[in-house]
This record gives structure tokens, C-alpha cells and sequence, in this order.
């Protein structure tokens, strides 16, 4: 481990912490469970504080064709933990008093002038309506909007043409009166991003938060180093057996194909030290190792509920790019976080949280499709937050959820 610490660029005291924390070694222990009985391909495990790696493990193998054992470098398909990066990019824009939250998206984008939304649907009428104001870069954020996904893709659409698209589609309701999830709405994050800096998307998530954060494995594209320290995706089949299954978000391309676009609702590979390394800086009010990404303002406004008494998911309500754990015990996998704990999980399983109350940043990686229900409440997400709670000592919130 001090050796891949000490590469991943972190400092000789903090890989020493890291080596005396040996009451984490029920972290990995809890997971091989899971490799044994053959429901993952492996997993990294990582827990930190403000500052310092506390606990780096992994298990299992990132390749089942070649049993390549995983490595804590490993690189994982990090799916909707994207969302939350993306629209720190857009916070950055604000403080650059560039955009708004409030601003309508039409502002910057034309084709989403007088959306309609669907009044009636059956399968042989649809009655639409104008919609009674304009979607906000807000709702957008908190998935208010009434967008849905796309009615059709290709792998190398631009970011403009893949926002073109959505914004055909008639709204699923009336914007800021529901909730309900949308990946595309945060690619059209990214199309703003575009359009307001003068940048491609990519290029100003490399400026203004992968570099000065130096977090040097998070990309839309692999490289030919990176593909070997590429965690393979599985699914498992009909006999529960795990098969390796393609990355929906990525509409066909590849993990390498630099002609597929960069979409801020899926589409990011990371590592565990990476994905730290920003959370921690969330943890500090925006700055880390002198580079200061967001204002603490800006990121407070973010970091928040936002979406009132409209329902999300158990006891997770929205923030602007963020779900915010508002009532631990509504979810077993949350019930060692405090109130306020703000982060996201990924399609296959991978699992993000800065909790400011303990200082703790959780990041968790497996690559494992196919799981029953919310893949943020898997067994293994719950495996690995028990173990940390039990070395921690921290309380488990009574639980709250609704029996079966």
C-alpha cells in the first residue's frame, strides 16, 4: 500500500496514518464475501478524512477473462457520480458571475424556448401544453425539470446534438412540481458549460477542477495505460452467473473512442484517490491543497436541500447536482452517515459521500450492473458502510425505512 499511496500523490505522513489504521481491515474482509460467491469481480475501498487517506484496500480481480488482480489504481466507470462534478463546473461559472442558477436554459440554449409538456399519454393520444415557465438551469440541477432521457443516440453526436435532441421532447410534467430523474438534463448541464465558458466540456472540467485538484486518472477517454488498469463491467446472467456487460452511457462508443462525446451525466472514469481527492476538497468549502475550485458560498447553496417536499428517494432529497442525505435510517446503507452528508452513486454500484459532521469522505468501487432496487442500498455498499461504522464506532441511525 505505501507504494501505491506514495504514486497516487499522496504525502509520506499521509500514507503512514494510512499504514497504522489496522482497525479497517474488516473493511476489505466484509467485501470477499461478495467475490467469493462470485456476485462482484472485486472492489476498492477507500476512506478519508479532511486531509489524509485513512483506509485504501482492494480485492477480487478487475478482469475475470484474465484474473487480473484489482489494484487500488484501478480505473472504474464512475456513471452519475459524474453529476455532481458537472455541476461544480456550472458553480464555478457563477462564481465567475457568468450564469445564474435561476437563469432559464433557453438563455444559453435556444432550442429549449416554449417547451411543451404532456397533459395526457395513452397509447393512442397525447394530448401536450405549453409549459407555464421556462426550465431553469435549477431544475435541471435538482431533476425538476420534467425532461426525460433520449429517444434515440449515437456515439458520436456532439454535446450540442445530444442537447438538441432532449429538447425536442415534450416535458414529462409541469417544471419545478416533481421530481424525477434525468441523466440527459445534466448532459445539458454540460452544453451550458460550453456555451457560457467558450470551452469544450471537457477541456474546462480539465482546467478548472481535474488539474488544480490533480486528479490525474479522471477522464471521459482512456488511454492505453489507463485501459489496463480498466475495471471491467458485469452483469450477472440468468443462472446468477457474472458476464460482462457494455456501458449503456456510452451509446455504443467506446472507452477510448476520443470522437465520443463528453457527457456530464455519465460519462467519467475514475479512481478511488481521485474521486477523494475531490470530495475532500467539497469537504474544505471548496479549496484543497492550495487551489481554491468553488466558493464556500456557492457550494453551500449546492449542497443543501432544494427540493422541498417533493419526493426523491428515501430519505435523500436533491441539492443542485448533489443528493443530500436528509433522514439516515430511511436507507440501510445510509445509516452511519449524519444528516447533511452530501455525495452520489453510480449504475453499477460505485458510491460517493463527503459527511461534513465527521469530516469522512466514503468512496466505494465495484463495477456491477443488475443489482434489485436502488444500486446506492446494495448489500456490498451496506457491507462496506457497517465495517467502516463498526471501526469507527460511529452510532447506526435507528431505522426508518418502510417495511417490505
Amino acid at each position: 500500500m505505501n507504494r501505491h499511496l506514495l504514486a497516487l500523490g499522496f504525502t509520506a505522513l499521509a500514507v503512514s496514518r494510512a499504514l497504522a489504521q489496522d482497525k479497517f481491515s474488516g473493511v476489505p474482509a466484509a467485501e470477499q464475501a461478495f467475490v467469493t460467491n462470485g456476485e462482484i469481480s472485486g472492489a476498492v475501498m477507500l476512506l478519508a478524512d479532511r486531509e489524509h487517506i485513512m483506509h485504501l484496500s482492494a480485492i477480487g480481480v478487475s478482469d475475470l477473462a484474465t484474473q487480473r488482480p484489482m489494484q487500488t489504481e484501478d480505473i472504474f466507470w464512475i456513471a452519475s457520480m459524474t453529476k455532481p462534478i458537472t455541476a461544480v463546473g456550472l458553480g464555478v461559472l457563477v462564481d465567475d458571475r457568468k450564469v445564474s442558477f435561476d437563469d432559464p436554459v433557453e438563455k444559453f440554449l435556444p432550442e429549449f424556448h416554449a417547451p411543451w409538456v404532456i397533459q395526457e399519454s395513452t397509447a393512442d393520444r397525447r394530448v401536450l401544453v405549453k409549459a407555464a415557465r421556462p426550465i431553469t438551469l435549477r431544475d435541471l440541477l435538482t431533476h425538476t425539470s420534467g425532461l426525460g432521457e433520449y429517444p434515440a443516440t449515437a456515439p458520436h453526436w456532439t454535446v450540442s446534438e445530444f442537447a438538441k435532441v432532449v429538447a425536442r421532447e415534450p416535458l414529462r410534467f409541469q417544471p419545478g412540481t416533481r421530481w424525477a430523474y434525468s441523466t440527459a438534463g445534466i448532459d445539458v448541464i454540460g452544453r451550458v458549460i460550453e456555451v457560457v465558458s467558450g470551452e469544450s466540456f471537457a477541456a474546462f472540467l480539465q482546467q478548472r477542477i481535474f488539474d488544480p485538484l490533480g486528479m490525474n486518472d479522471t477522464t471521459f477517454w482512456l488511454n492505453a495505460e489507463q485501459e489496463k488498469r480498466f475495471a471491467h463491467n458485469y452483469r450477472p446472467d440468468s443462472a446468477g452467473k457474472l458476464v460482462e456487460t457494455p456501458i449503456a452511457y456510452l451509446y455504443g462508443g467506446t472507452t477510448s473512442d476520443r470522437a465520443r462525446p463528453a457527457l456530464g451525466g455519465a460519462g467519467l472514469f475514475s479512481t478511488a484517490a481521485d474521486v477523494a481527492k475531490f470530495y475532500q476538497a467539497m469537504l474544505n468549502h471548496g479549496k484543497a491543497a492550495g487551489h481554491r475550485v468553488i466558493s464556500a458560498a456557492t457550494l453551500a447553496e449546492m449542497t443543501r436541500k432544494q427540493t422541498g417536499d417533493l419526493k426523491a428517494r428515501a430519505g435523500m432529497p436533491w441539492g443542485l447536482g448533489f443528493c443530500v442525505v436528509e433522514e439516515p435510517g430511511a436507507m440501510e446503507a445510509n445509516a452511519y452517515l449524519s444528516p447533511g452528508t452530501f455525495g452520489h452513486g453510480g449504475a453499477h454500484g460505485t458510491q460517493s459521500w463527503a459527511d461534513p459532521a465527521h469530516g469522512l469522505v466514503y468512496v466505494f468501487m465495484i463495477q456491477r450492473a443488475g443489482f434489485r432496487g436502488n444500486p446506492d442500498n446494495s448489500d456490498p455498499r451496506r457491507a462496506y458502510q457497517d465495517a467502516i461504522g463498526a471501526a469507527l464506532k460511529i452510532p447506526a441511525a435507528p431505522n426508518t425505512s418502510p417495511p417490505p
